[in-house]
């Protein structure tokens, strides 16, 4: 089967789901904690496709999914066991439940019928929330993954959906990492390894070609 089918064939709109991971006004916003990766996130164009996937899973009916990560004032039930936790406790913009930092980021925009899990603790958008049961529920044979990190949370979402026995797919210009160069080769060495990699433009022409589709509740 050539390429473009068998990924037209993957993202099927009926049975795939969009996941933003941590595309939050606190994260990729002006006002990042993460400057460097914001700046990254901004200038790669990574969060504008984001944007440009987001629409246009709404407009071809594929559920779209955001994952915020935050943490309460008080800091209770949030991580403390590793250094990456240690140090987002210290950084100058908190990601505190309820702020503008875990508001979704611009320009991607936010439809009644998005789904957003929000998540207290650890590294994965799906490890211990709602995503896994929220997928099933929706019918979700592939998750198509974009966002940041590319140095954490994009690849562990992706081993967690192949782990539970989800097709994933990366569009890789619409993923975020730092330094720069480090992304295509995470893209490259391992998460082509366990994902379908694709582009933007690649994606959002299978959803054209598919029609507009309706919403699914």
């Amino acid at each position: 089967m050539p390429v473009r089918e068998q990924l037209a064939e993957q993202i099927d709109p009926a049975t795939t789901v969009l996941l933003t991971v941590e595309c939050q006004q606190g994260v990729v916003g002006p006002a990042s904690a993460l400057p460097e990766l914001a700046k990254e996130a901004r200038s790669s164009g990574a969060l504008h496709n984001v944007a440009r996937l987001v629409a246009a899973a709404h407009e071809a009916g594929v559920q779209v999914l955001h994952a915020v990560a935050e943490r309460r004032p008080d800091g209770r039930g949030a991580n403390h066991n590793a250094r990456l936790f240690r140090a987002a406790g210290r950084l100058p913009v908190q990601q505190h439940s309820g702020t503008t930092a875990v508001r979704i980021a611009e320009p991607i925009e936010v439809a009644d019928e998005d789904l957003v899990v929000r998540r207290l603790h650890g590294l994965s958008p799906l490890a211990g929330t709602d995503v896994d049961a929220l997928l099933r529920n929706l019918g979700c044979r592939t998750l198509v993954v974009t966002g940041v990190s590319a140095n954490v949370a994009v690849p562990n979402a992706v081993f967690d959906a192949v782990n539970l026995g989800y097709t994933a797919v990366v569009p890789s210009d619409a993923i975020a990492g730092v330094p720069a160069d480090y992304t295509p080769a995470m893209i490259r060495n391992t998460l082509a390894l366990v994902a379908t990699v694709a582009t933007t433009d690649d994606v959002l022409g299978c959803w054209l070609r598919a029609g507009t589709g309706q919403p699914r509740g």
